[in-house]
């Protein structure tokens, strides 16, 4: 049974850090590209960053957390990890891990961001 645990969120203050953490189980994580997405209340969910299975991993950002966010994985841990710096309220979410191109997966129950002072 594939499962992603999202975890790592907090309330945090704007210029912050938090680093989030996926474990993964029930696939061989290695083979697939990951993706970290986030939703905000009333917004649609969308895709914060997703690197490629390649050896090393090819990141790629969308524009609002370029230069702020890192994307990493461990394959040895099967885990996706999200390093999230200089955080605006705009980062306010509920963030989910989950695989690029699979569109069978459910999502997990998530971690929560909020990004206050």
């Amino acid at each position: 049974q594939v499962q992603f645990v999202e975890s790592g969120g907090g309330l945090v203050q704007p210029g912050g850090s938090l680093r989030l953490s996926c474990a993964t189980s029930g696939f061989t994580f290695g083979n697939y590209d990951m993706g970290w997405y986030r939703q905000a209340p009333g917004k649609e969910r969308e895709l914060v960053a997703d690197i490629t299975n390649s050896p090393g991993g090819m990141p790629n950002y969308a524009d609002s957390v370029k230069g702020r966010f890192t994307i990493s994985r461990d394959n040895a841990k099967n885990t996706l990890y999200l390093q999230m710096n200089s955080l605006k309220p705009d980062d306010t979410a509920v963030y989910y891990c989950k695989r690029r191109w699979v569109p069978g997966d459910y999502w997990g129950q998530g971690t929560q961001v909020t990004v206050s002072s």
